[in-house]
């Protein structure tokens, strides 16, 4: 069977008690059932454009989000099709793994549903690649790792669901099991093309199913697009005579780290007093109600310029925004003439 090789660092050790203590405020925060809806769609978004944008899809943020909006935009189909897989694939996450249990029919599923209409050969879709190949920098050329013969997949993908499904990777922390499931998987590279978008997937996927990112809030793909070459040289510096893991994990964990981070400000500014124990209980804001709050939260007050300029309203428009929030009871104006302004309603 499949076992890891790596060494608990103080690296490793406060990034996981740094992640620890964030989720727990994130998954107690009194978040309203409408801002949990909008931080998943977000970060599923978010995580659709930056691991396909990691393999060369040329599509924007701004792009992507108007894909899983049911919008039509301006771009190649292979670009727009791989982006539609991978929305799909993470809005149904829960339905990856039948009985929570990762197999190789699951590996198999997932590279199929994110690499349909999009491979040269259709038939490589959802299959193990038959024959060798290697993996090179897509400007230079240069050969930056050779993977395992393709004789070898099918038993090093079986050992690697079999670790994942022991009590061994069960009693580990769940941030690390989905770390090495990642590098184990592109080391052994079972796919002509889509190995890393099926990597990113199977470790959100072990997160999800360990109950870790249950609310699917947080966001890894974007820490690896934001420095691809930190991201290819933590997978490339693994020593693969012993497979030492160590350094890969010190960067993964540490990405999961500044993703779950960010989540925890985010809810931080939204979870303010005055909805926490407004006496009418949840209030349902919608999105740009939303985008107000968190404004508020963070500079202490908004005023109708603030308004016109974030979502570019007219001061009529701007007004009437207000004027829902002051009826929700949640704000109140204060000051007057050029210091007049809104801030949250005080209990």
């Amino acid at each position: 069977m499949f076992k890891p090789n790596f060494k608990y660092t103080h690296k490793i050790v406060n990034n996981l008690t740094q992640i620890s203590v964030a989720r727990e405020l994130i998954l107690n925060s009194p978040l309203i059932p409408k801002w949990e809806v909008t931080l998943r769609r977000e970060a599923i978004i978010r995580s659709a454009h930056c691991s396909t944008s990691i393999e060369g899809n040329r599509l924007s943020l701004e792009q992507v989000s108007d894909l899983a909006h049911g919008r039509e935009v301006m771009a190649t189909r292979k670009d727009r099709q791989e982006v539609l897989n991978y929305l799909g694939v993470l809005e149904n996450t829960e339905k990856l793994a039948p009985g929570k249990i990762i197999t190789e029919n699951t590996i198999l599923n997932i590279h199929k549903l994110l690499t349909q209409e999009t491979l040269e050969s259709p038939s490589d879709c959802g299959v193990y690649r038959n024959r060798y190949v290697v993996v090179a920098n897509r400007l230079t050329g240069e050969i930056t790792f050779r993977p395992p013969s393709n004789e070898y997949v099918p038993s090093l993908i079986r050992e690697l669901t079999e670790w994942l499904n022991s009590s061994e990777a069960n009693e580990l922390d769940p941030v690390l099991e989905a770390g090495i499931s990642h590098y184990e998987f592109v080391r052994i590279h079972p796919f002509v093309d889509g190995n890393g978008r099926t990597a990113r997937v199977l470790a959100s996927l072990i997160l999800y199913l360990r109950g870790f990112d249950i609310k699917q809030f947080f966001c890894l793909d974007d820490y690896y697009d934001t420095d691809r070459q930190s991201y290819y040289r933590a997978l490339q510096r693994v020593n693969q005579e012993t497979l030492d893991l160590t350094v890969w994990l010190e960067y993964f964990v540490e990405g999961v780290n500044l993703s779950i981070t960010a989540v925890k400000e985010r809810v931080i500014r939204l979870s303010s007093e005055r909805l926490r124990k407004t006496r009418k209980g949840q209030i349902a804001l919608t999105e740009k109600q939303m985008r107000i709050i968190e404004f508020i939260n963070k500079n202490g007050k908004i005023t109708n310029k603030d308004i016109r300029e974030m979502f570019r309203y007219s001061s009529q428009a701007a007004h009437k925004e207000i004027l829902k929030l002051v009826k929700l009871d949640v704000i109140n104006p204060v000051g007057k003439g050029r210091a007049f302004s809104y801030q949250i309603k005080s209990s």
